[in-house]
């Protein structure tokens, strides 16, 4: 199932405090960056954030669970409503994630 497009919007609304964030279309579901780092997913109405040392550190009772099947597993952000607890999460999570490698151009 598809996740709502308004729903996509309040959860890149709530991450805001985090940096730049951008949603994208992909796998029929959405990519949700900061800052140009890919940090989760949001599948079937559901946050997927990707799972780090410092995001076990600071929530260490997240469910996890993969976005669709074959992916690896994420942590599962419910708590989309708490902006401040989300945006420093995204925050934690994305310090330890790398920085895209920049793309070649075509021509």
């Amino acid at each position: 199932m598809a996740s709502n497009e308004e729903l996509v919007q309040y959860i890149a609304d709530q991450c805001s405090g985090a940096g730049e964030i951008k949603t994208r279309k992909m796998f029929g579901e959405y990519g949700i960056y900061c800052d140009g780092k890919i940090f989760g997913l949001i599948c079937d109405n559901q946050l997927f954030i990707k799972i780090t040392e410092a995001g076990k550190t600071m929530l260490p009772t997240l469910e996890t669970a993969s976005p669709y099947e074959g992916a690896k597993p994420h942590f599962v952000f419910s708590d989309i409503d708490n902006m401040g607890v989300l945006s420093r999460f995204v925050q934690v999570t994305c310090s330890e994630l790398p920085v895209p490698k920049p793309k070649k151009k075509k021509g």
